[in-house]
C-alpha cells in the first residue's frame, strides 16, 4: 500500500478524484508498495486501480490513459534500503555528532540508484529485488564496485557476506541491465594490482559497463585514520597511468573513453586534467569527474545568455581542492559578463580542513568568509552544498545565511544558472 501525498489539478488523477491520503492498493492486482511500482503498474493505457480513500471507501477504476496524459500523483517517499556495510571510508562514519538524524542514514538503495544516479554497491538485493530490477528494466544502474576480487571487496566493504560482484552485473546484464561504475580507491587495498583486476574484469562485460570511474577515498577528522589512510601524490599518479592505459584501449576499440579518474585524483596526483572531449559527455560529473571542464562547456556554450556585470565585483566561494583549478574557469566568465571575480577558496569548519569537496562545506563557514565583505554586490556559493529544504550540511537554513551577509546571495551549480539575470537595482 501506499500514499498519494498530491495531485496535480486538470490530471488522470485529479480526475478520478484522486487526493492526498488516497491509499493506492494494487494495480491490475498486484500490490503498490513504492513509487516504482505505481510508475511502472500505471504506465500502461489500460489498467485496473483499486485504491481507498480517506474516508475509508474502496473503489476500482477501470483506468484508459491516453498517452500523453500523466497520471499527475505524486506519492510518498520509499522507506529508504539501509546499507549492510561498515567501510572503513564510509562518509557517514565519519560525520561528527549533533548533526540532524537524516545525515546518519547510510543508504544502499537500488531503487534511488536508478531514479536518482546514487551509486549503490548491491550487497543487501534479494531474489524479489533481482526480479524487480529486472521486470523494469531498471537501467541504467550506477554500482559502487570498488573491487572485483571477493576478498578485496569484502575486505573494503566489510561484509564477509558480500555477494560476488562479477556475478550480479552478469546476471543482471543478462537482461539487458547495464552500468555506471565506480572505484573508490582505497591505497594498499584496491589500488595496484587490485585495481588493475576491477578494470579488467569490468571491461571484460563490453557495452553493459558504460564507464567506470576512480575517485581517491576521502575522510573527515572523524573518520577510521587508524584503519584507512588517503592516497600520496605517488598512489594517484600510479592511478592515473593505469586509468589512462585503459581509457587509450577503449578509444582505440570502442571509441569512449570509458575509464575516468575523478578530478579529485589528478589534483592529488598534480597533473592537468584532460580535455572536455576527453569526458564521453560527462556521465558522471555528479561524481566529480570532468567538473572543471563541464564549467567551461557550460560557460562556453552559454556565454550568450549571460548578462552585463561590468563593474560588479563577484565573488565566488568554492572548496580548498577546486580552488586551484577554478581561476581558469573564472577566466573566461570574467570575459563573458565584464565582472570582476574573486576567488574565495573555504576551509571546511565542520568536518575538517581534510574534507575539500565544495558541495560539504556548512553554511557557517560561508557566513564567517562574507560577513565583513561590504566590497562585494554579490556572492555565488556551491548549489549542491544545500539540500532540497534549502538547509546546508550543518543545518543552517539558506535565509539565515542571506540575512547574516551584507551582499545577496545566489546558490549556482554552473554559474550561467544565475549570471543570467542581473541585480535588482
Amino acid at each position: 500500500m501506499l500514499k498519494v501525498t498530491a495531485v496535480a489539478e486538470e490530471s488522470l488523477g485529479a480526475e478520478l478524484g484522486l487526493r492526498p491520503g488516497t491509499e493506492l492498493l494494487t494495480v491490475n492486482g498486484r500490490e503498490v508498495e513504492d513509487f516504482l511500482d505505481w510508475e511502472f503498474l500505471t504506465a500502461d493505457d489500460h489498467f485496473l486501480l483499486h485504491v481507498r480513500h480517506p474516508d475509508g471507501e474502496e473503489v476500482e477504476y477501470d483506468v484508459e490513459r491516453p498517452e500523453d496524459l500523466g497520471m499527475g500523483v505524486s506519492v510518498e517517499p520509499p522507506r529508504i534500503r539501509r546499507c549492510a556495510n561498515r567501510c572503513d571510508f564510509c562518509f557517514v562514519d565519519g560525520l561528527p555528532e549533533g548533526l540532524r538524524e537524516t545525515l546518519y542514514i547510510r543508504d544502499d538503495d537500488y531503487r534511488l540508484s536508478f531514479k536518482y544516479g546514487n551509486f549503490a554497491t548491491l550487497t543487501n538485493l534479494k531474489p524479489w529485488d533481482v526480479e524487480r530490477i529486472i521486470a523494469y528494466r531498471l537501467s541504467p544502474l550506477y554500482v559502487s564496485v570498488h573491487a572485483t576480487d571477493p576478498v578485496a571487496r569484502r575486505w573494503l566493504l566489510r561484509n564477509p557476506l558480500a555477494p560476488d560482484i562479477r556475478e550480479q552485473l552478469r546476471l543482471l546484464a543478462g537482461h539487458g541491465i547495464v552500468f555506471h561504475t565506480q572505484v573508490v580507491m582505497s591505497p594498499g587495498v584496491n589500488d595496484g594490482e587490485v585495481l588493475e583486476q576491477t578494470l579488467g574484469d569490468l571491461w571484460a562485460f563490453g557495452p553493459a559497463v558504460l564507464n567506470v570511474s576512480v575517485v581517491p577515498v576521502g575522510l573527515t577528522e572523524f573518520s577510521k585514520h587508524h584503519l584507512v589512510r588517503e592516497p600520496t601524490q605517488a598512489e594517484c599518479r600510479r592511478a592515473i597511468g593505469q586509468i589512462e592505459r585503459w581509457a587509450g584501449r577503449a578509444r582505440a576499440e570502442r571509441g569512449t573513453t570509458w575509464a575516468f579518474g575523478a578530478d579529485e585524483l589528478y589534483l592529488r596526483a598534480d597533473l592537468p586534467l584532460p580535455p572536455a572531449e576527453h569526458y564521453d559527455g560527462f556521465e558522471q560529473v555528479e561524481n566529480g569527474v570532468g567538473s572543471v571542464r563541464f564549467l567551461q562547456q557550460r560557460i562556453a556554450e552559454e556565454q550568450d545568455q549571460l548578462a552585463d556585470w561590468r563593474g560588479r565585483r563577484i565573488a565566488v566561494l568554492t572548496g580548498t581542492s577546486m580552488a586551484p583549478l577554478m581561476p581558469q574557469v573564472l577566466e573566461r566568465l570574467a570575459q563573458a559578463t565584464g565582472a570582476d571575480f574573486e576567488l574565495i577558496p573555504v576551509t571546511n569548519s565542520l568536518f575538517g580542513a581534510s574534507v575539500t569537496c565544495a558541495g560539504l562545506l556548512p553554511g557557517r563557514a560561508f557566513e564567517a568568509a562574507l560577513r565583513e565583505r561590504r566590497d562585494l554586490d554579490l556572492a555565488l556559493i556551491p548549489g549542491e552544498s544545500l539540500n532540497d529544504d534549502r538547509l546546508f550540511m550543518d543545518s543552517l537554513p539558506f535565509a539565515e545565511l542571506e540575512t547574516a551577509v551584507p551582499m545577496p546571495v545566489r546558490p549556482s551549480y554552473c554559474f550561467t544558472d544565475v549570471l543570467d539575470t542581473p541585480l535588482v537595482p
